[in-house]
């Protein structure tokens, strides 16, 4: 299991999670099932290369249908993700990376 470099036993900035991991978040007004799953396949399919390439899943935050407005993601690729609104079409969804975790 990979874990956090220590250099004379002090943290260091590091990633045990593999070789690029990067927290986003996904915002939108009451987000539906059907919306996250949507998001869920865009990131995993990627969209134009060099500017938002597909990633994979490691982790999702806590959600309620109709009641969350923002869901944080793990996902971990080396690519290129272009944060924005309206993310990759999806009408009222906005992405922000939150944190970037290299090795």
């Amino acid at each position: 299991m990979a874990s956090v470099t220590k250099v004379n036993g002090k943290a260091r900035a590091g990633n045990g999670l593999g070789p690029n991991t990067r927290i986003i978040s996904l915002s939108n007004t009451d987000m539906s099932q059907a919306e996250l799953d949507a998001m869920v396949l865009l990131l995993t399919a990627g969209g134009v290369k060099g500017t938002d390439d597909a990633v994979s899943i490691a982790g999702i935050t806590a959600f309620e249908a109709g009641v969350t407005d923002v869901v944080h993601v793990a996902v971990q690729g080396t690519g290129v993700l272009t944060a924005g609104a309206d993310y990759r079409g999806q009408t009222g969804t906005t992405m922000a990376v939150v944190a970037t975790f290299t090795d």
